[in-house]
């Protein structure tokens, strides 16, 4: 099948790499002529364990391309893949800027059926207001559809081939069909693919990521309780993480949660919850216990390990530090 990804990030290049390796002829397309050129020459622009010997193979294979021509980037693709990035504004909204720009280029050069796929973490109904964007000049037949990625740093390509499961909302069997068709390779040992209404697959991501950030943060305040009562954290973890309602992963206490994802997925989340005037009080109270945590933690990160650790460490999560002493 003929693919192609719109964006090259850490999403983009992962998504376009392996579904190149299951045989797709995959071009993807990007506006910074720098990273196409080095893409094209065989330099792989991200740091993913696996990613390199994937790409350079389906490179050589003629079947993983790069340009920075859109109209060209498409041309002959069944699906076009959006993925793009949605970096949170002030208000902790998700900037759609990026999305709606490439869709409305869309609506321009289209000529015949597509499906666009949302790759990006999106807010509830922006694959409407894709819809909408690409309507305004192009008056065929498109689905567009809701494919959230669950790529985890480290261990992506992995989570790629071999995903727990894979989550489609789209509106029309149309699209149902040539996503399965797309996915069927990688769902062969037997995990599902989820299809929905694509509202509610673009709820999905953000409430999976939210859940975690809950998790962790929950971890984090039984911590500070284990302290005020001497029980050791580490066993009270092992404890409850046997309970395989609850599971081992995402309860080690610590910093709180950071990353790319968490903090704006969970903004995102809280904002759209605002929108529709509901208070999502245990949203609120994870990001503020989540800022607390830092806090908590400095002095012992400067205890132990000086102050020039603590502010790279404090840095790296997005916490200004003036001096010393606050």
């Amino acid at each position: 099948m003929k693919i192609a990804v719109v964006g090259t990030g850490y999403v983009g290049l992962v998504t376009g790499t392996c579904f190149a390796e299951t045989g797709n002829n995959v071009t993807c397309i990007d506006i910074d002529k720098n990273k196409i050129e080095k893409l094209n020459n065989g330099q792989v622009t991200i740091y993913e364990p696996g990613l390199e010997k994937l790409f350079l193979r389906n490179q050589r294979e003629e079947r993983l391309h790069f340009t920075t021509n859109l109209a060209e980037g498409i041309k002959d693709a069944r699906i076009i893949f959006l993925a793009l990035p949605t970096p949170p504004g002030e208000d902790g909204s998700a900037d759609l800027k990026y999305i709606l720009g490439v869709a409305n280029d869309l609506g321009k050069i289209l000529d015949d059926y597509k499906v666009i796929v949302d790759k990006s973490t999106v807010p509830v109904g922006t694959a409407e207001k894709v819809h909408a964007a690409i309507s305004k000049n192009f008056k065929g037949e498109f689905d567009v559809v809701s494919n959230p990625e669950f790529l985890r740093e480290g261990v992506a390509v992995d989570d790629f081939m071999k995903p727990d499961r894979v989550v489609i909302g789209a509106s029309s069997e149309r699209a149902k069909k040539v996503m399965g068709e797309l996915y069927g390779p990688f769902v062969r040992s037997g995990n599902p693919i989820l299809y929905m209404d694509l509202r509610s697959a673009e709820l999905t991501k953000y409430a999976a990521n939210s859940f975690l950030a809950t998790k962790i943060t929950f971890m984090n305040e039984v911590a500070q309780l284990c302290e005020r009562l001497g029980a050791d954290v580490d066993m009270v973890r092992r404890g409850i993480g046997s309970d395989d309602r609850i599971g081992k992963r995402f309860l080690f206490p610590g910093i709180g949660y950071g990353g790319s994802c968490f903090p704006k997925d969970v903004q995102a989340l809280v904002k759209s919850s605002t929108e529709v005037a509901y208070e999502f009080k245990i949203l609120n109270a994870v990001m503020d216990v989540n800022e607390k945590m830092k806090l908590h933690l400095m002095p012992k990160i400067n205890k132990y390990f000086g102050w020039r650790y603590q502010r790279k460490a404090f840095c790296s999560l997005g916490i200004g530090i003036q001096t010393k002493h606050r």
